[in-house]
């Protein structure tokens, strides 16, 4: 099989072509996975969905085959897609969210890229985060930390080559999307973050195709799932399988952007020790809108909790 078929579907002019249905992104997705897509053909397809712009069935169909083609994983609470290129990012502060999630006795699996940028890889290890290198490293950690981070290269090394040609093809492809709807290890909760906000919905759209319980999607820092403190949140997804959509609240009223520290050069040695409310609020906002993804009542008290016991523990 090829990718001709699909192609001319998307390519064949004004008033002729047309977006993709599920079922027929699903098998353009396992064409090119099996190796037997010409490389001209996937770039083809690739810019005429991004001329286009993605449907959620494409999206949805593409995350399907993606991950049935993928070595299966111990299910999990929460999937925490990391896919943002952290150019615009300060630290790594979700990290320590997660970290919060499983701490309160959810199984957490982080899964990700992050381009050329150190920033999140490096916070980690300083998070506490093991990183899973196979799928028996993924079931240690779990075991152990209830939390762990993917490598999308290690993991899905074909669908990491289709994310890796924004570097041939100059543009971003519908792949950073399909990437944050993998959901590997098969979570009925997830949480996402976009940098561009016209995605919230798109995402929403696919994971209701997908047949998913329980997902947020906000606008968050550097495109990561984290919260900015000062500012209204708009969330986006499902509850319970059906279209959900709210107003977070600002948690304080300082005019600040999440890449502005008080000290002028905190490097990840100020990780993962926030030094002012600002950071700790960034912290326990995202870990409350992950709460509230899980389904827990009051998460901000909650969230707010879960910290001070790790202050308390790291002081002891």
């Amino acid at each position: 099989m090829t990718l001709d078929a699909h192609v001319r579907t998307l390519g064949r002019g004004p008033g002729r072509s047309r977006s993709l249905t599920l079922d027929e992104a699903n098998e353009a997705m396992r064409i090119i996975l099996n190796g037997d897509a010409a490389p001209e053909a996937i770039g083809a397809l690739l810019m005429l969905l991004r001329t286009k712009g993605e449907t959620a069935d494409e999206i949805a169909g593409f995350a399907q085959a993606a991950q049935e083609a993928a070595p299966e994983l111990p299910q999990v609470d929460l999937d925490w897609p990391s896919y943002a290129a952290g150019h615009t990012r300060g630290l790594p502060w979700f990290l320590l969210s997660a970290k919060l999630i499983a701490d309160a006795g959810y199984t957490v699996l982080l899964h990700g890229f992050n381009g050329t940028d150190a920033t999140v890889r490096n916070g980690i290890a300083q998070a506490g985060i093991g990183v899973a290198e196979t799928r028996s490293a993924v079931t240690h950690l779990l075991e152990r930390d209830r939390i762990a981070y993917l490598p999308l290269e290690t993991w899905h090394p074909a669908l990491f080559e289709m994310l890796k040609l924004r570097d041939v093809l100059g543009l971003r492809s519908c792949i950073n999307t399909v990437c944050r709807m993998l959901n590997p290890a098969r979570a009925r909760a997830s949480v996402q973050g976009v940098f561009h906000p016209s995605y919230r919905l798109l995402q929403a759209d696919a994971a209701a195709r997908l047949g998913w319980h329980s997902l947020s999607v906000i606008k968050g820092g550097g495109g990561e799932f984290e919260r900015h403190p000062a500012k209204d949140i708009a969330g986006f997804g499902l509850r319970n399988g059906a279209h959900w959509e709210t107003t977070f609240p600002a948690l304080c009223d300082e005019t600040r952007r999440l890449a502005e520290f008080e000290n002028p050069t905190p490097g990840i040695a100020h990780f993962p020790n926030p030094q002012n409310g600002f950071e700790t609020a960034i912290v326990t906002g995202t870990t409350a809108l992950a709460l509230d993804t899980l389904g827990v009542a009051d998460s901000q008290t909650h969230a707010d909790t879960l910290w001070a016991e790790r202050v308390k523990a790291r002081a002891a």
